[in-house]
């Protein structure tokens, strides 16, 4: 296992923002959604491509808080921009997303 420094993992930017909009993605090769997530005033609305299809409709995603990293590049998936990466677990069933045990203001960074 590569070890990193404390210093190394404070760069990772990781913030809540909540499920604004859901779409259903065709052109990804893998099933996935393109979601629209507010992190708040100072982050904004961004963009995401994550592969939920397998746990997840359109319906039970939206309005969910989620956790994701907002300090990465933006990531062309086929024909749609991905501004920051949801982060979830990777189970036998899917992906399961990793989200606050209770509702907190969008754009809180994790510590």
């Amino acid at each position: 296992m590569n070890q990193i420094t404390f210093e190394d993992f404070m760069k990772v930017d990781i913030r809540t923002g909540t499920i604004l909009e859901v779409r259903i993605f065709p052109q990804a090769r893998k099933p996935a959604y393109q979601l629209e997530i507010d992190f708040g005033q100072d982050i904004g609305i961004k963009s995401s491509s994550a592969q939920l299809t397998a746990l997840y409709t359109p319906e039970t995603l939206k309005g969910r808080q989620v956790l994701a990293v907002v300090n990465f590049p933006k990531l062309q998936i086929a024909n749609f921009f991905s501004e920051v990466l949801v982060l979830g677990l990777e189970t036998p069933a899917g992906v399961v997303l990793l989200q606050p045990e209770q509702a907190v203001a969008n754009g809180i960074r994790m510590s």
